[in-house]
């Protein structure tokens, strides 16, 4: 014997549709007036309908060319949903139908219904049921919404999945078990958060990120060399080791200092970015330990592609527009620049567009307007650049001075010189001299300039996003040769300003590098040694402040008026920018009347320190090794006399003195050398 139908696996009844009813009503002869008069008629019986009325059979009206039929809807109470779920009755409750049953004809329904309530009849004895059509017979349409107790369809379902219908009766029950549902999925979502704290510790308990000596692994990464370490559980600890620093007091462990968790922040930096020990240190040393987390962060991505656009040739509004008719995605790069367009995506190579063929735009980073907009050149003036290549700078000069006055492009770089040619002539820029020179002797060659422009060549810790290379080949002795070349040509760059010039008188100084031997100790050797120079600001508005003190060194007070741009702060490219005003003459000009005269060569040699810098170890021993106490005596008693100079004293009271020890120094030196032989 099959399975009968009511033992199949119930469902939720689809939802009734009044429209499909009053179709099929006008399809078994119903009137489209007569269907709708129904429809509005049960709706209207719906919605008065008491909660709390007794169990009765309704009635309906015959049709219209129909005969009156006296079957009997089943009844039910009109209590809520879960009030008729506790008080209903074996014998009153009808069996659901399932889904299948819900699809057939109501001749199918009707047979169910009359086998399992034919015992139920209304007050007149007629039994109750739908009859056998539920659509042509004539009985009311039947909503279970209201007055039939809802059903459970499966083991697994709970009244919550049935389909209720939001009443003034139940709605303090169905907000409640919301209430009950939205509270259960808070307690399951914090659970999930504590499951997560175990291994990110964002719970606010002590994260265990030191680990003791004997461990076999550090931390969860495997100390062995041949394997490469976890870079998830290396990022998971260094956001930990972060915020312990941020908060030591509360957050470290007993025992641990703050040298302990700065050396493993450190060594898991170097892990994660690929940094070298000395480099990662130094640049660790600019920041607090959650900002130079982001630094470190920002130099692993590549900053935006910008164009400047050359307004000898066109305006930004109309290369803007002939861009986007070329399907390129740009806007202004900022308010502080009027020449600057951000490029964000770009159909077309930028290199090589009839745009900048014709030289309207020339392809530049957003940090490198900064120090002409600084220098701020005037009309009619006489500008020096230094270090000139590619042309950026010096075409942005240009184009500044709208091609009057006078331009001296110089680079020690003969081939780099090409390129700065070529910029110069596609951009349209007449005023400019290219030049090859060591900038270090220009002012041998040429000064009075009005102002001059020196971008030095630096170690690039700005630019670690354009050129990854500098994380590992950067050394300490790097940062010993490089703020020795700078503060030479700094001191040439003030050297060839004109003081008097009623214009200018101005040299900006800029690297493109973060470190602080290059930039504020630079600063300061030139303040010290050019005591006829002042920093001014710079006129850019914004940036961060300079540094005054460092690792216990303290600088000028006016260092203040320089400027530092960082990757995570500005998006733009690592870069200082400081500004001096020459307000007298050099001192080995020439200029300072009050100083006794002495030997040109000699004033040259103990101001300006023009010693090439050794490129190889053997240059290197040959011109910093082998020190011969007896000659260093000559150079001693010249810095003396140097020092007496600067004091008003007169350096020729001790001249005898001074001529003794040469002859001696000359006695010692022709004895090595007759030994040597």
């Amino acid at each position: 014997m099959g399975v009968g139908r009511r033992m199949k696996k119930q469902g939720p009844p689809e939802p009734l549709d009044e429209a499909h009813f009053t179709n099929l009503k006008r399809k078994a002869g119903m009137s489209v007036t007569e269907s709708r008069a129904e429809a509005q008629q049960y709706a209207k019986k719906q919605r008065t309908s008491a909660s709390g009325a007794e169990k009765r059979i309704r009635k309906k009206k015959p049709a219209a060319g129909k005969e009156k039929d006296n079957t009997k809807k089943p009844f039910t109470n009109g209590l809520p949903a879960t009030q008729q779920k506790a008080k209903k009755k074996p014998e009153a409750v009808p069996l659901p139908m399932s889904d299948d049953e819900d699809m057939e004809e109501d001749s199918d329904a009707a047979d169910l219904m009359n086998d399992e309530f034919d015992d139920l009849s209304g007050s007149d004895g007629t039994p109750g049921g739908l009859g056998d059509d539920f659509l042509d017979s004539g009985s009311e349409v039947y909503d279970s919404g209201e007055d039939h107790p809802k059903a459970m369809f499966s083991d697994d379902e709970d009244e919550s999945d049935a389909e209720e219908k939001l009443t003034a009766a139940n709605i303090a029950g169905l907000s409640r078990k919301l209430d009950e549902q939205m509270l259960q999925e808070a307690e399951d979502a914090q659970a999930e958060l504590e499951d997560a704290a175990m291994q990110t510790n964002i719970a606010g308990d002590r994260p265990h990120i030191l680990e003791d000596e004997d461990d076999e692994d550090v931390g969860g990464v495997k100390t062995n060399a041949l394997l490469a370490p976890d870079l998830q559980l290396l990022r998971t600890r260094i956001n930990d080791t972060v915020r312990v620093l941020d908060d030591f007091s509360n957050l470290s462990e007993e025992g641990r200092s703050r040298a302990e968790y700065t050396a493993q922040l450190l060594k898991d930096i170097c892990a994660y970015y690929g940094y070298s020990q000395y480099l990662a240190e130094k640049l660790f040393n600019l920041f607090p330990p959650k900002e130079a987390f982001a630094f470190f962060e920002a130099n692993e991505t590549a900053r935006p592609v910008v164009i400047r656009t050359n307004t000898l040739r066109t305006h930004r509004r109309d290369l803007a527009t002939a861009l986007i008719n070329r399907g390129v995605t740009l806007e202004p790069v900022g308010k502080w620049s009027k020449v600057g367009l951000q490029i964000f995506e770009s159909g077309v190579p930028l290199g090589a567009t009839p745009e900048y063929l014709a030289g309207q735009y020339i392809l530049q980073a957003a940090s490198s307007f900064l120090p002409v907009m600084a220098l701020a050149p005037q009309e009619n003036e006489r500008v020096l650049d230094m270090a000139s290549a590619p042309g950026g700078k010096t075409t942005h000069i240009a184009a500044l001075m709208k091609n009057t006055g006078c331009i001296f492009a110089n680079d020690s770089n003969k081939s780099r010189a090409k390129g700065l040619i070529g910029n110069i002539h596609r951009m349209g820029v007449k005023n400019t001299i290219v030049c090859n020179y060591d900038a270090r002797e220009f002012p041998k060659v040429m000064g009075g300039f009005d102002r001059v422009l020196l971008d030095a060549p630096c170690s690039g810790t700005g630019v670690i996003a354009k050129d990854p290379s500098v994380k590992t080949n950067k050394t300490e002795k790097d940062f010993l040769m490089l703020p020795h070349l700078q503060k030479q040509l700094l001191l040439a760059a003030i050297d060839s300003v004109d003081h008097s010039s009623k214009t200018g008188g101005y040299i900006v100084y800029s690297t493109c590098s973060v470190t602080v031997e290059e930039n504020e100790q630079v600063v300061q050797y030139a303040l010290t040694k050019r005591p006829n120079v002042k920093l001014v600001e710079t006129g850019l508005v914004f940036g961060k402040e300079g540094f005054t003190a460092y690792m216990g060194k303290n600088f000028d007070k006016s260092l203040k008026m320089t400027r530092r741009y960082y990757p995570h702060a500005y998006n733009v490219d690592g870069f200082f920018v400081s500004k001096f005003k020459k307000t007298g003459p050099s001192p080995g000009a020439g200029g300072n009347a009050s100083a006794p005269a002495v030997k040109k060569d000699v004033d040259e040699e103990l101001l300006v320190d023009r010693r090439p810098i050794p490129q190889t170890d053997e240059d290197e021993d040959e011109a910093f090794g082998g020190f011969d106490e007896d000659e260093d005596e000559v150079y001693i008693e010249r810095a003396k006399k140097n020092l007496m100079k600067r004091k008003g004293l007169d350096p020729r009271s001790n001249k005898g003195d001074a001529k003794k020890k040469g002859e001696e120094t000359t006695k010692t030196r022709t004895k090595k050398a007759v030994e040597d032989k």
